[in-house]
């Protein structure tokens, strides 16, 4: 099943664990979290999908559980979703109504979700092949799509994980992420879930939080892990914790170092999207180099493609479209036919969009986006977050964007969008770049900002950079 800790005749016969799930003021053992799910499921089985403001509560959690025991698709909702957005979703899902809180004006009908509920009915385990969750996208090129996960893509994806990180029942998890998207929801509450393990989510991802909260497994998204670099007497606390794993956007090589040499512990770094989970990542037990995000997990195949189609070399240097094909990934986007036709090649390949580089050990290094971040100057093909990773290596520079932008000479030019630590001139800038990399490859351009914008997630949004 899904849910493997959460056998329903296991807990029923005793076989129960405390602390399931510490979320916030509330503590979950995995009988409460079955029984109070188990009556969500009553109130919810007969519906197709619902709508869950994804607030990290423990309501969530329930009203997550409930529906996948029930057999019913789960729409996350953004805590924080305007108003256009929200509409976006709740039109484009189709869902009938709101498991737990609602926002405020919403039209559609509210189903509660009570905490110390309880029912014991047991369910059949749905079909492998349902849809357990329609996750919405960034909405980067336009508005949000619904990306359809089904429970046997779920489980695969888990599996996959809990094999490369050597995931057991000893780990206790700790992150304090959302809980709309891959990185919160799946991996940080249904991952603990299904192998066993207990989770303690800490609300907010603060370094005073994930120092006291003594796990042995971290989560965390570039941000996090760059805040907790900067005050060495939380990373210290992390010391005694077995893996820490960054996602969801590059880590930046002097984050990595610096939390090595705090922690004690190389980052696991991995890559994945809201399409296909997590199909890269570094092993508990293996090499871990930072900047690349390791190479495939189990059952993943990966190659890349030039403009034309054409094989590129896996050398480590040559740059390329990465295309993934694999058991986790998802069943189309909802309602767009013609966007999930388009987002695979002929012979079954999921073009991910992304640029990236593989070497001959099958490590891979993600360059960026190919529509923001491949950069075509002067007749060469740029990645914009190698130009980025050379950047965080000056000691002024604190965050950094590249972008390529029009010039009627090149074609386009590299411009690097950057907050600082203290001041530095342009120049300096732009030399310690072409003392590193390919002169070509400088930027051309630098523009100091005192922010960069970024998503929930912690990407940076290069489309409102100005």
């Amino acid at each position: 099943m899904l849910l493997g800790s959460l056998d329903p005749y296991s807990v029923a016969n005793g076989y129960d664990l405390p602390d399931a799930v510490r979320i916030g003021d509330d503590v979950l053992s995995r009988s409460d979290i079955v029984g109070a799910a188990t009556s969500v499921a009553e109130r919810i089985a007969r519906a197709d999908r619902v709508a869950v403001l994804a607030r990290p509560t423990a309501t969530t959690v329930l009203a997550i559980v409930g529906c996948l025991i029930a057999g019913v698709t789960v729409v996350p909702v953004p805590p924080d979703s305007g108003a256009s957005e929200l509409e976006h979703i709740l039109r484009d899902s189709g869902a009938q109504a709101w498991l737990g809180e609602a926002p405020t004006g919403s039209s559609l009908p509210v189903v509660p979700v009570r905490v110390h509920a309880r029912s014991w009915h047991v369910y059949p385990e749905p079909a492998p092949d349902s849809v357990a969750f329609v996750l919405y996208t960034s909405g980067t090129t336009g508005p949000p799509k619904g990306v359809l996960l089904s429970r046997r893509a779920i489980a695969a994806g888990l599996d996959a994980l809990i094999q490369a990180w050597s995931w057991t029942a000893k780990d206790v998890l700790v992150h304090g992420l959302p809980l709309f998207h891959v990185h919160g929801l799946i991996l940080g509450v249904l991952g603990p879930l299904r192998v066993g393990s207990p989770l303690i989510h800490t609300g907010t991802p603060t370094p005073k939080a994930y120092a006291e909260a003594a796990g042995t497994l971290y989560f965390g998204v570039p941000t996090v892990w760059s805040r907790i670099a900067d005050d060495p007497a939380a990373a210290s606390a992390l010391r005694d914790a077995r893996l820490l794993v960054s996602g969801s956007a590059p880590l930046p090589v002097p984050v990595f170092e610096r939390l090595r040499e705090l922690t004690g512990h190389a980052p696991v770094e991995r890559y994945g999207m809201s399409e296909t989970m997590i199909t890269l990542s570094t092993r508990a037990d293996g090499e871990r180099r930072p900047g690349w995000v390791g190479t495939p997990v189990a059952g993943v195949e990966t190659r890349l493609r030039d403009e034309n189609g054409s094989a590129v070399p896996k050398d480590g240097e040559s740059i390329g479209g990465l295309q993934i094909r694999g058991p986790m990934l998802f069943d189309g986007y909802l309602g767009r036919r013609e966007a999930t036709v388009e987002s695979w090649t002929e012979d079954g390949w999921f073009k991910t969009g992304d640029v990236a580089a593989i070497d001959a050990d099958d490590f891979h290094r993600i360059v960026g986006r190919e529509s923001t971040d491949l950069i075509k100057s002067g007749g060469y093909r740029i990645g914009a977050g190698e130009v980025e990773t050379a950047l965080l290596g000056h000691p002024a520079v604190a965050e950094v964007a590249v972008v390529g932008l029009d010039d009627a000479d090149l074609g386009q030019r590299v411009v690097a969008y950057v907050v600082l630590r203290e001041s530095v001139s342009e120049r300096a800038l732009i030399d310690f770049v072409a003392t590193g990399l390919s002169v070509h490859k400088r930027p051309r351009e630098i523009r100091v900002r005192e922010s960069l914008p970024r998503n929930a997630m912690g990407k940076v949004q290069k489309k409102l950079l100005d």
